[in-house]
């Protein structure tokens, strides 16, 4: 069974906005200013990629975008540059609407297991304990696993969650095999009847051949319980590390079929276009986006609001 998506927590993008908006190395930044009385020709466009470029969007993405502009502007379909800014809306648009996709709980899979991967300091522990908030919020029953036994403070970190948000956690001493670990919070998910069922693992490098091989065994142990688990597979990328992110995303899914994406730390970059390079390399499902530590900071990706706030200048009311 099919569930609504929830609606952004109020002001969500406002504060997104705000945060991307808040460098100085914006796109659309100073375009206004510089542009009046200019013709839209090669050489704007020109100033446009480097702005693109300097903003993470990636070759393909930008190469994507700029072709579709050249094309209108040989149409003489962009007279000034309201008419530019609304065209690269639309390019924009092109390339992220289709991994506007949220995530859904099906309900038939009880539970539905999430598997949640990445680097250290990507911000899975947060990401986890903020989307076991949401769930809860919905009305279900959420428990956590802690499959990262290899970081001293991981379970106590996601401890904290657990207690704050007031669900079970199942862990195991340090140095246990995060395989039997996860295992056994599926038993013990599928016992109590549990909704959804949320699993940490130890952040790695998408580089680290040894440490991919031991998600590939957490995933075959869920599936001798539930064929059809883990229902998804959430990679956390960092939005402030630029390409990095692009690679790492490849990397994961290829060992692992990533069905779901959370970019987070959105406020740490005056960038953010690294989720169009993301969404043009890959197409995987961008679930939510994070623009902060707060639970306030973390919600669904919606693509309208995200160039919204991608192209607006920067705000004087970022209060």
């Amino acid at each position: 069974m099919s569930t609504e998506s929830t609606p952004a927590a109020p002001g969500f993008f406002k504060r997104l906005s705000a945060r991307l908006s808040a460098g100085s190395s914006w796109i659309a930044d100073g375009l206004k200013s510089v542009l009046p009385g200019r013709k839209i020709d090669a050489e704007v466009l020109e100033d446009l990629e480097t702005r693109l470029i300097g903003a993470d969007v990636g070759v393909e993405a930008t190469t994507r975008i700029l072709d579709e502009l050249g094309r209108r502007v040989a149409r003489k379909e962009l007279g000034d540059v309201d008419a530019l800014l609304a065209a690269l809306k639309s390019a924009m648009l092109a390339i992220l609407r289709p991994v506007e996709r949220p995530l859904v709980v099906d309900a038939r899979a009880r539970p539905f297991v999430i598997l949640v991967v990445g680097i250290n300091g990507a911000g899975k522990t947060t990401t986890i304990g903020k989307l076991a908030h949401r769930l809860i919020a919905e009305g279900r029953s959420v428990m956590l696993a802690s499959g990262d036994t290899f970081r001293a403070a991981a379970r106590e970190q996601l401890a904290v969650w657990a207690e704050r948000n007031g669900v079970p956690m199942i862990a195991q001493q340090s140095g246990a095999e995060p395989a039997a670990v996860i295992y056994d919070a599926l038993q013990a998910a599928r016992a109590r009847a549990a909704d959804v069922l949320i699993a940490d693992t130890a952040g790695r490098l998408h580089t680290q051949a040894h440490l991919m091989e031991e998600l590939k065994k957490v995933k075959r142990v869920l599936a001798r319980i539930d064929p059809g688990a883990p229902h998804e597979v959430l990679l956390v990328l960092d939005g402030t590390i630029g390409q990095n992110a692009v690679a790492q995303a490849e990397q994961f899914h290829a060992s692992l079929g990533v069905t779901g994406l959370v970019v987070t730390k959105l406020d740490g970059t005056a960038r953010g276009g690294v989720v169009l390079a993301i969404a043009q390399k890959l197409g995987i499902p961008i679930r939510f986006v994070g623009v902060g530590e707060s639970l306030e900071d973390f919600g669904e990706f919606r693509a309208g609001e995200f160039v919204d706030a991608l192209l607006r200048a920067p705000a004087s009311d970022h209060a």
